[in-house]
């Protein structure tokens, strides 16, 4: 077994162990990780950088283990819910013209609705009507099962990362507002509305339940995010098993200083359109 320190957490290769954190104070257990396993990656923190990094559970068995997920106190609801509605309303308020001028371009260059609708997983569980602006041609769901069928190397990539490289559904202009993340501001609306937080676990699909395992109750423990752990560490260059380890990972250290972090460094991932495809 080899341990590589850095700062102050462990970074583990090799054979079953279990290390301490002296960070959180919560015990890391990895299964045996070798060859392609790969490397078992915990989040740390660096000095120069608030925020957690990098963690992965490059394989189902090699998982995090620190407290369960739980509900927000009261009082932190509160506070997170005014700090949402805040959020929401400023935005509708100073970036409405940019709304409006992705609204048209998505109405001028495809045919179809110029929002995106799908029935999402949120707190506790619950369905709610997820909204984007619509990047992809209207026939997309069927576009994907044959293209899938026809390309095995595609299909793999889907099954790891539930995204592809080189997608056939996207709009030229789809894949303009994609990069740039404007698809997402529709989802300023579901803040608005209670359905989702500015920041938090990535909105998941049903069919994505399986993928969470046992830790499919930190993802219900708080309302999914406009933002989150997902998208400021790397987003689409992450499995998605490395998403589902960030998720629990956000419900399970939440604070709001987090959230604030998770915001500003969101403003750089945006501007530079990191992680994106």
């Amino acid at each position: 077994m080899f341990i590589w320190k850095l700062n102050t957490d462990v970074f583990i290769t090799g054979q079953l162990s279990n290390v301490c954190g002296n960070i959180t104070g919560s015990c890391i257990s990895t299964a045996r990780a070798d060859g392609a396993q790969g490397v078992f990656r915990r989040m740390y923190r660096d000095k120069s950088d608030p925020l957690p990094f990098a963690a992965s559970v490059i394989t189902p068995a090699e998982v995090v283990h620190t407290r369960p997920g739980r509900e927000l106190r009261p009082r932190h609801r509160a506070v997170k819910r005014a700090f949402d509605i805040a959020g929401a309303l400023v935005f509708f308020t100073l970036f409405m013209p940019v709304y409006l001028a992705v609204a048209t371009g998505v109405a001028f260059t495809s045919r179809g609705p110029v929002f995106y609708t799908q029935r999402r997983v949120g707190l506790h569980g619950r369905s709610f009507r997820f909204y984007k602006f619509r990047s992809m041609r209207a026939d997309a769901d069927r576009a994907l099962v044959r293209y899938l069928d026809t390309h095995p190397e595609a299909s793999e990539q889907w099954h790891k990362f539930q995204k592809l490289d080189d997608d056939p559904r996207i709009t030229r202009f789809g894949a303009f507002i994609r990069r740039t993340s404007l698809d997402e501001l529709p989802q300023f609306w579901n803040v608005l509305v209670g359905d989702m937080s500015l920041v938090g676990p990535r909105p998941c699909m049903q069919s994505q339940r399986q993928l969470y395992g046992p830790y499919w109750p930190d993802y219900c423990a708080l309302k999914p995010g406009l933002t989150g752990l997902w998208q400021v560490s790397g987003r689409n260059r992450l499995s998605f098993s490395e998403r589902v380890a960030l998720d629990t990972r956000y419900a399970r250290e939440w604070s709001i200083w987090m959230d604030l972090r998770i915001l500003v460094k969101t403003l750089r991932v945006v501007a530079t359109g990191d992680g994106s495809k």
